[in-house]
């Protein structure tokens, strides 16, 4: 079983940034593209952000694009969500996702809470 986990949230300014952390156990995360997803309460999941396994393609939410990075550092098996210039309605539990032999698999949230 595919096991991910989210880590880096936390309460940040509007204006502020966070760096997101999308750690794997039991998989090589190098091989397989990895999706970025929030949910908001009362709100539908929303995927903001994708990154192919060769991290050179990335594609991202229009409402985030120019202010959220998603990269990988495969030697680490690790994969980040920069968010910069965060705003009041980026505040949700962000997950990243990834697909492995046609299934997906979403680790535990981390929460990111952006106020003043």
């Amino acid at each position: 079983e595919v096991q991910l986990q989210a880590s880096g949230g936390g309460l940040v300014q509007p204006g502020g940034s966070l760096r997101l952390s999308c750690t794997a156990s039991t998989v090589t995360l190098r091989y397989y593209a990895i999706g970025w997803h929030r949910q908001a309460p009362g709100k539908k999941r929303e995927w903001i952000a994708c990154i192919n396994r060769s991290d050179d393609d990335r594609t991202y939410l229009d409402s985030v694009k120019g202010r959220f990075t998603a990269s990988r550092d495969n030697a680490k098996n690790t994969a980040y969500l920069q968010m910069d210039s965060l705003k009041p309605e980026d505040a949700a539990v962000y997950h990243c996702v990834t697909e492995v032999n046609n299934i997906q698999y979403k680790g535990q949230g981390t929460l990111v809470t952006v106020s003043s």
